[in-house]
């Protein structure tokens, strides 16, 4: 067992980066968040690098609920999966869920959405959430919680008003769920089960 609790340690990172980020001023703080962005115009332009300096910022500090639960999220697949998984499949979901994003606005978007800045923790978080549903009880309980997590994800995308970020988290997601399936195959795979 890992004795640092690595999910503990990028969330914290992230929280004081967006206190520190909201003392500097408008402009300069502007500028980063556009620089870290995985919008349209950055990753049309070849900016990849946005792919993982983007999980690495928020736009302002993440609600305590939310904090907490991410730690808790990340804390458990650390648990379960160890550091190395729980960092690979965060960056992973995170990567995939905004270039499916990206693919589904380059050719479409305005100009307001092309710029829009697309940071955060949401997609990553959503993947690993996604990917544990594999440590729930084999049969109906998992079935439930995929599906339900499925249904609330969805939801915002099918009202009026969504923005590419309620598809994001559907798409995030989604990448989590089939990375849990994919954990369902090998029979002898050895994890912490929720139970």
């Amino acid at each position: 067992m890992n004795p640092i609790p690595w999910g503990a340690v990028y969330a914290g990172g992230v929280q004081l980066g967006a206190y520190a980020l909201e003392r500097t001023g408008e402009a300069e703080r502007e500028r980063l968040l556009r620089d870290c962005s995985t919008n349209v115009d950055n990753l049309a332009a070849g900016r990849w690098e946005t792919l993982l300096s983007s999980a690495l910022v928020v736009e302002e500090p993440m609600p305590l609920p939310y904090a907490l639960l991410l730690v808790a999220v990340l804390g458990y697949a650390e648990y379960a999966y160890g550091a190395w998984w729980t960092a690979a499949v965060f960056l992973f979901g995170h990567a995939a869920a905004t270039l499916l994003v990206y693919g589904a606005l380059r050719g479409t978007a305005d100009r307001r959405t092309r710029r829009a800045v697309d940071v955060g923790t949401s997609y990553g978080f959503n993947t690993v959430l996604g990917a544990l549903t594999s440590a729930l009880p084999r049969g109906a309980v998992r079935t439930a919680a995929r599906v339900g997590l499925l249904a609330l994800a969805a939801a915002p995308v099918v009202r009026r008003g969504r923005t590419f970020t309620d598809a994001g988290h559907l798409a995030a997601l989604g990448v989590g769920i089939g990375v849990s399936l994919a954990l369902d195959c090998p029979s002898g795979a050895k994890h912490q089960k929720i139970t």
